[in-house]
């Protein structure tokens, strides 16, 4: 496809012309090769040989995760199981798990994908590049290895877990790039913190690429401060291919999604229809160019938007906003639909809180309590029952102005909520258990 940052500065009409180019050929891959396509088109009256515009598109049938969870194992699959190279799966840990299966091409264009982020951060062959994302059936790990690899980085995987080695790694081995999620990274500073070291002084990072979970401008903010780099967003689910479908640059004003890789639209999760650029909604992808297992008008959950004008970088592929949140994580309070997100947004506004939270659903009298259990900072007073009573009310208030509902507020000490090396576990659900 020529030089990389010819791609990525080309005239949007091209990228247009590619992008109609990859939907042609991938809704006729689809109908030919995957019987459930074939029966969903029908059944819409899509017909994948007449397509000729994007609007075109807007007529084929969308296909959701339960769609992909009851084609189990390879119902999905687009090609013979001989030209499979790798398989990925998601975690199941709410159903059946999803599989994303990949040609020697789908793996160089996932590889071409994060590399895009690497660079993105301005890294290359002069960077050490170390992943703390899981290696395995989770896509994290391999696809930043892959995109490391690609972009002329050293790799050093050491994959999750084992934190104080970790913290080894990073001063002794010249780590400029970290790639974790946000929440590990979080947990790698607060270790060395708590271990005597000045990360901002002892590593020697530049950036971060740190995704898998959504995280708030505060808690970059904080991240950024103890660790001393740029945090750059990198989204991506199996579904699709994994992490690098869109990544941030330095601007970090958006995430420049890999469009001729995936075209992106945004629709009103209620009708389906299509929402203009800069309207907030739900992110559906159609790939472009993936042979193992393509997928047409994927409906992520996600909820986003597509940023409208141009990134000051340069760089012209079109960028998504930061996650607002996802659709099956909206929490119905009293008949009030709130996103964990807002709550974030309201916790931002005090400085004594910090960005360790979750949030705990129960019931009682058959009606939902929301909890939010926060961390207060280390500078907090937190044995003045006066001070933490006090705060608590506030926050309480503040979350009632926000959401008009209410929700509890329970302050906490500092690393008392459970790490991970993985995702954080933000939302705590336990409602039946107490009924």
């Amino acid at each position: 496809m020529g030089d990389q940052e010819d791609i990525l500065t080309m005239p949007h009409d091209r990228i247009e012309e590619i992008q109609l180019e990859g939907i042609k050929k991938t809704v006729v891959r689809c109908y030919e090769n995957i019987p459930f396509y074939k029966r969903s088109f029908d059944e819409a009256g899509f017909d994948p040989y007449s397509v000729r515009d994007f609007d075109d598109l807007r007529k084929a049938p969308f296909v959701t995760k339960q769609d992909l969870r009851d084609a189990y194992p390879y119902g999905m699959l687009a090609v013979p199981m001989g030209d499979v190279k790798e398989i990925h799966m998601s975690s199941g840990t709410t159903g059946v798990a999803t599989v994303g299966a990949y040609t020697q091409h789908d793996l160089e264009a996932w590889s071409d994908c994060f590399s895009r982020g690497v660079r993105y951060a301005g890294g290359g062959p002069d960077d050490v590049m170390q992943i703390c994302y899981g290696y395995g059936l989770f896509t994290g790990g391999l696809g930043a290895h892959y995109g490391g690899l690609a972009s002329g980085a050293t790799v050093i995987p050491t994959s999750a877990g084992n934190t104080e080695r970790q913290i080894r790694i990073l001063r002794e081995m010249g780590t400029t790039i970290l790639a974790c999620t946000p929440s590990y990274a979080m947990h790698i500073a607060d270790t060395a913190i708590s271990m005597g070291i000045d990360p901002a002084e002892e590593f020697h990072l530049k950036a971060g690429i740190h995704g898998a979970e959504a995280f708030s401008d505060n808690f970059r903010a904080e991240l950024e401060r103890k660790l001393d780099y740029k945090v750059l967003d990198v989204y991506g689910l199996t579904e699709t291919m994994g992490p690098g479908v869109a990544v941030e640059c330095l601007e970090q004003d958006g995430l420049h999604v890999a469009e001729d890789h995936f075209f992106c639209e945004i629709i009103d999760p209620a009708t389906g229809e299509v929402l203009p650029d800069g309207e907030w909604g739900e992110l559906v992808i159609t790939t472009l160019d993936r042979e193992a297992s393509p997928v047409v008008r994927y409906r992520t959950r996600d909820i986003t938007r597509i940023l409208p004008g141009a990134c000051a970088c340069g760089r012209t592929h079109r960028r998504i906003d930061r996650l607002h949140g996802r659709t099956d994580d909206m929490l119905i309070i009293r008949g009030v639909n709130v996103f964990p997100s807002q709550i974030e947004n309201v916790m931002e506004t005090f400085d004594e809180v910090s960005s360790w939270y979750q949030i705990e659903l129960t019931t009682k009298n058959y009606l939902d309590v929301v909890t939010l259990k926060a961390e207060v900072t280390p500078d907090f007073d937190f044995d003045s029952t006066g001070a933490i009573d006090q705060l608590q009310r506030q926050i309480q208030g503040a979350l009632k102005t926000a959401l008009s509902v209410g929700v509890k507020v329970r302050l906490v000490e500092p690393m008392s909520i459970p790490r991970s090396t993985g995702k954080a576990k933000r939302i705590v659900d336990r409602r039946g258990e107490n009924l």
